[in-house]
């Protein structure tokens, strides 16, 4: 059977005006969709990743020792004082595990946090939380892409947002770091780092030009592990009080001036 040209050419429109029409009607659905996801996120002062380096170069007590640093920090009259008068949204905060750049895991979930109260129930979360993540290489790269897609899926906005990488060694997996960065400080995101001094006593150095980034990006530096704790005090004062940091903070050496 044969059509005419007319026949075929209406056809066509006919077809072309129906699947435009449905384009149009799935573009309204996804974008009011996303607007009423947008609507539905909290607004707080702070979105802050804490990123809590498990490679290989980490062992089980040095691990430990940063994980109850965080906890002890959330204890601290200084850090439930800064979040206090911070505003009056609050700062919601999520804990993740890293190593390569195929391991990363959110190991404390998004927690809100106002007051006293909430501060401690979050201290005693983290003390709570085993190791999800045993060896691997270190691709910080990869933790800055992790944690940035975690503020992007939450249920927060935050008015500023900050990631909060910790570690003692460079980045040997994965994307450099830098170019990682550049693409999370261009949305808004500042990246600052709590280096420990164990191992490379230039890791602070290695964090300033290839790791952090932002307005106000510092490094706050431990000399060891046992360190950790009053560095992350200091440093979460810094970051929840929206402190300006002209230059790289001092080099922290309790531990080692007890000896």
């Amino acid at each position: 059977m044969s059509y005419s040209f007319e026949y075929i050419k209406m056809r066509f429109l006919g077809r072309f005006f129906s699947a435009f029409f449905m384009l149009s009607i799935i573009s309204v659905v996804i974008f009011n969709n996303s607007q009423v996801f947008a609507q539905d996120k909290l607004n707080v002062d702070l979105e802050l990743v804490l990123a809590v380096d498990a490679s290989t170069s980490v062992s089980a007590q040095e691990f430990d020792l940063q994980m109850r640093g965080i906890a002890q920090a959330f204890r601290e009259p200084q850090v439930i004082q800064a979040i206090a008068v911070s505003g009056d949204r609050g700062v919601a905060v999520a804990v993740i595990q890293w190593a390569n750049n195929l391991l990363q895991k959110v190991a404390v979930d998004w927690h809100l946090i106002t007051d006293e109260k909430s501060a401690l129930a979050f201290a005693d979360l983290v003390d709570e939380t085993p190791r999800f993540i045993f060896g691997g290489g270190t691709s910080i790269g990869g933790a800055i892409t992790y944690s940035t897609r975690q503020m992007e899926v939450n249920n927060y906005i935050g008015a500023r947002k900050v990631i909060d990488i910790s570690g003692d060694g460079r980045s040997n997996q994965g994307a450099p770091p830098e170019l990682v960065r550049n693409q999370s400080t261009a949305q808004g995101i500042v990246i600052n780092g709590l280096t420990i001094v164990n191992e490379d006593p230039f890791i602070d150095r290695y964090y300033e030009k290839f790791v952090i980034g932002g307005t106000g990006a510092f490094v706050q530096t431990a000399t060891t592990y046992e360190d950790f704790g009053i560095a992350m005090m200091e440093k979460l004062v810094k970051e929840i009080g929206g402190v300006p940091v002209a230059q790289k903070d001092s080099i922290l050496n309790l531990a080692s001036t007890e000896n």
